[in-house]
């Protein structure tokens, strides 16, 4: 099932293009990368995506349901979101509970699968044993962990990460891919994903979408390429 839908976007930063003629489709039950080299737009490719930010030219169309029929979820946990302070009253158990609750419904009481949920998101992320610790103690790296359990917690339908295993050593890094390839495969989600590191996480995704500069052209306007690659795994 197609969940989001682009066609001929441009985007501009003032009088500059950063992004032209990006066309995309992104299905449920797909674990997508997104790559390209320092500049190429990528972060706010995911942001149009999302309908975070508007285009100049094109269209974007996100489906209102889920295959099943239900209300789409999206998780969205950005770059360098983890930037709480030394101060912050939560504890990491608290802040990944609170993904549980529906929008508007923050007061009704967590049932044993929500608890479930909960200690499996932070185990998936290598938290679990810091879960009573005030999240101000926490180093950004794990601060961003908690970010990405605190969307898996929410059960979204699709997953969009900016750059997630910024800091993580290879064994954490391959760790994190099992994890979502396990949501792909095993709860059918959709995962959308930022990476520099696409030699690790080749062996996991099923399409590459690569943004490079067009050919006579500024650095900055970029295309997609490779839209139809696929990735797969060595037997």
């Amino acid at each position: 099932m197609k969940l989001i839908s682009m066609e001929n976007v441009q985007f501009n930063y003032g009088n500059e293009t950063v992004l032209d003629n990006i066309s995309l489709d992104v299905f449920s039950g797909e674990f997508i990368t997104l790559s390209g080299p320092n500049g190429a737009a990528k972060s706010t490719l995911l942001k149009i995506l999302l309908k975070l930010l508007k285009p100049k030219k094109g269209t974007v169309q996100i489906s209102k349901q889920n295959k099943d029929g239900k209300k789409l979820v999206i998780g969205y946990v950005p770059q360098q979101i983890a930037s709480f302070n030394a101060g912050f009253p939560s504890t990491v158990l608290e802040l990944v509970q609170s993904g549980c609750y529906p929008r508007g419904k923050w007061f009704r009481p967590l049932t044993k699968r929500d608890h479930d949920i909960v200690k499996q998101s932070l185990l998936g992320v290598g938290m679990w044993d810091f879960r009573h610790k005030k999240i101000g103690e926490l180093s950004g790296g794990q601060k961003q962990r908690i970010c990405i359990a605190r969307v898996l917690a929410s059960e979204p339908d699709i997953l969009v990460l900016d750059e997630p295993t910024t800091g993580m050593d290879f064994e954490n890094r391959k760790s994190f891919y099992q994890l979502l390839k396990h949501h792909v495969t095993d709860h059918g989600r959709t995962v959308v994903m930022v990476t520099h590191d696409l030699e690790d996480a080749k062996q996991f995704a099923d399409r590459n979408i690569y943004l490079e500069q067009k050919e006579n052209t500024q650095w900055r306007c970029f295309t997609l390429a490779s839209c139809n690659e696929h990735y797969w795994a060595a037997d």
